[in-house]
């Protein structure tokens, strides 16, 4: 039997899960590595659209370098709680580098280590 969490301690790691994705996304459009520095946990892995694998310092790399995306946002979030894990599903809208419409889904993994939220994992489709 699997123990649940008080409501308001459940609300309060919802609301953190839902600003840490937002801050996900805008930092991807903006190229903050920074943000990425202090919300992956060390053991990150990406699963890229293409179907590599980006261990942490490459992924963090890669965010560094200008997005070639525009208009990035997310749409349909749903923050799953699993105890001290949680699991983000989402869908994305951009724009592509010639301006045309782009589209795809992500899901993060995150798990409370040291009583604050890190992405552990995350992965990426892109349509």
């Amino acid at each position: 039997m699997q123990a649940t969490m008080p409501a308001n301690a459940a609300t309060c790691d919802r609301d953190a899960l839902e600003q840490l994705n937002l801050n996900f996304i805008r930092s991807v459009q903006e190229s903050d590595s920074r943000w990425f520095e202090q919300n992956l946990d060390a053991d990150f892995v990406n699963s890229n659209a293409d179907g590599t694998l980006s261990e942490r310092a490459a992924f963090i790399a890669f965010i560094a370098r200008p997005c070639p995306m525009a208009n990035l946002e997310c749409g349909d979030v749903r923050v799953r709680l699993l105890g001290d894990a949680a699991i983000i599903h989402a869908r994305t809208a951009y724009l592509k580098p010639g301006g045309e419409p782009g589209a795809g889904r992500y899901t993060d993994v995150y798990m409370r280590r040291d009583g604050r939220w890190l992405c552990v994992s995350a992965h990426v489709t892109r349509g």
